[in-house]
């Protein structure tokens, strides 16, 4: 397996980890369901309907974070070789529609998420996410060869 795909995969596995950490203790601390929200899948047809345990939501919250880390590794390799301003930019832009997703992923909610205009738990969710992306980024930057 290339490097730059392992390393994408320890990016996506670090920042996807921390970010569930994150948003579940706001969620503990605060009563706001942003951590429910990012494991939330009941909407989607067949696999929606099954009642998963936290595990294996988590799971799925993973790989699409071991997706966005392999994506920022191979483009910071190919496009922004050496230059870390435009890497940590890159990470924030691949982060960008995530924070966006949180309209759709509440509107499409079968169980109880928080209110599609709660702009305390947008806050939440967009902090989470800045935080993501300078995770992803460092990891990638403290690991790069």
């Amino acid at each position: 397996m290339s490097g730059k795909i392992k390393l994408g995969l320890l990016a996506g596995t670090i920042s996807g980890i921390a970010l569930g950490l994150i948003l579940k203790v706001i969620q503990f601390t605060t009563g706001k369901l942003v951590y429910t929200l990012l494991l939330n899948i009941d909407f989607i047809p067949i696999i929606g309907s099954i009642n998963w345990p936290e595990l294996i939501e988590f799971v799925f919250h993973l790989i699409i974070s071991l997706i966005i880390g392999v994506v920022f590794s191979l483009g910071s390799s190919r496009f922004f070789s050496n230059k870390k301003v435009y890497q940590a930019i890159f990470a924030y832009v691949l982060t960008l529609p995530t924070v966006f997703l949180y309209f759709p992923l509440t509107y499409l909610a079968i169980k109880p998420t928080p209110d599609l205009f709660d702009l305390v738990a947008i806050g939440y969710w967009t902090i989470g996410h800045l935080i993501y992306a300078a995770i992803l980024f460092g990891v990638y930057a403290l690991n790069e060869k």
